[in-house]
């Protein structure tokens, strides 16, 4: 054997182990919400920016604790609507729509002084354009009280077991980072993206159908938000695929939500729930079919077996969240109320800002109907 042509070597001092960084796991569910924030920054105490509605600062109250949710027979207003849109397009609103298949942008309209028959309008096309966003409104100035009348017309409202609220009003979902908070940037350390698409709170035996979430405060820029339109992601597919996913049933989880919860010391107000739902839903207004799993929410199909509904869900997840044909991105502004159905669409919040900069908004989350599908037909 040649002799070695090193003849003397260096040790270097062996670095320290360094601690394993281990993510917490929480099955899919990717878990973003902060539970806390400094009071004082959001009051403008620190020399920070102060929050603009300090009524709608996020608390967690252990206290409340509610027991399951009771079935309820949901109206849908959508069916009496005046599909011409007589008080919810005026002359002289300003209609734009982002896309052919989803997402409007109207201005000149003001959602709090809509009559019932405008209310109908309002449910009939939201669920006809999916997402609307309504400018220069004034909903987020109303009283909580008045907000929480309003989009009481359209459903029973939903008490979200973890989330914050204001002080007093749990009806309330709050989406909060505070002024300073620099959070995402733990998140990003074993995370490559923050879009988790969804369909808000699936879990529950009757989820949400027309959805409000308003602007309170937002950064300069980024924080906008994406929505998929599952109606035409469902009519993409073959007609040999859609009539296969007729009669499924997926189930919907809320134990990994309450289990984030948990694990950063939050609270339940209610303990979770699995329900099963079809994958193919119909709206009872539009007849329309659409998908309805979400890589939040949805954990397997009733009747196969694992790899199987893994490899089916994995197809659907991946179809609706590469269908930027069939998706919008709305941009927040001072003033937005942002209306969907959260039947026939899913959305992805959007933590792409490095600035610090706050984001607050409010959500009100009227329940709807148990899901049901009606028999497929080619």
């Amino acid at each position: 054997m040649a002799p070695s042509a090193i003849t003397a070597t260096e040790t270097e001092a062996a670095a320290p182990p360094q601690p394993l960084k281990v993510a917490r796991l929480f099955g899919p569910y990717k878990e973003l919400a902060p539970s806390k924030y400094s009071k004082e920054v959001e009051e403008g105490k620190t020399g920070l920016k102060a929050a603009k509605y300090a009524n709608y600062l996020p608390t967690w109250n252990p206290e409340q604790k509610y027991p399951p949710l009771q079935p309820f027979e949901h109206y849908e207003h959508g069916k009496d609507a005046d599909t011409s849109y007589p008080e919810l397009l005026p002359e002289g609103a300003a209609v734009t729509h982002l896309t052919p298949t989803i997402g409007t942008e109207i201005r000149g309209v003001q959602l709090s002084s809509l009559s019932n028959a405008g209310k109908d309008q309002l449910a009939r096309f939201v669920a006809e354009r999916k997402v609307v966003a309504f400018r220069d409104q004034d909903l987020a100035d109303l009283p909580i009280a008045k907000a929480l009348e309003f989009g009481g017309y359209f459903g029973r409202h939903h008490i979200h077991p973890t989330s914050g609220s204001p002080e007093g009003h749990p009806e309330i979902h709050l989406v909060h980072r505070g002024e300073g908070d620099k959070s995402a940037e733990t998140f990003f350390e074993s995370r490559t993206s923050s879009v988790a698409w969804h369909s808000d709170v699936s879990y529950e035996q009757q989820p949400p159908g027309t959805t409000f979430l308003y602007i309170l405060d937002k950064p300069e820029t980024g924080g906008d938000t994406l929505f998929v339109n599952a109606v035409e992601a469902y009519d993409r597919l073959s007609p040999l695929f859609q009539e296969r996913l007729h009669g499924l049933k997926a189930t919907h989880s809320g134990v990994e939500q309450a289990q984030a919860s948990d694990a950063r010391g939050s609270i339940r107000r209610r303990e979770p729930v699995i329900n099963a739902h079809p994958i193919v839903r119909t709206h009872p207004a539009t007849g329309e079919k659409a998908l309805f799993v979400n890589p939040q929410f949805t954990r397997d199909i009733v009747g196969l077996k694992k790899e199987e509904s893994d490899a089916i869900l994995k197809f659907l997840y991946d179809h609706l969240a590469y269908g930027a044909d069939f998706q919008a991105r709305v941009k927040w502004e001072e003033g937005t109320v942002v209306v969907w159905d959260n039947r026939v669409t899913q959305h992805s919040a959007l933590l792409d800002w490095k600035s610090g900069q706050r984001r607050h908004l409010a959500r009100i989350t009227p329940q709807a109907e148990q899901p049901f599908q009606t028999p497929y037909q080619s």
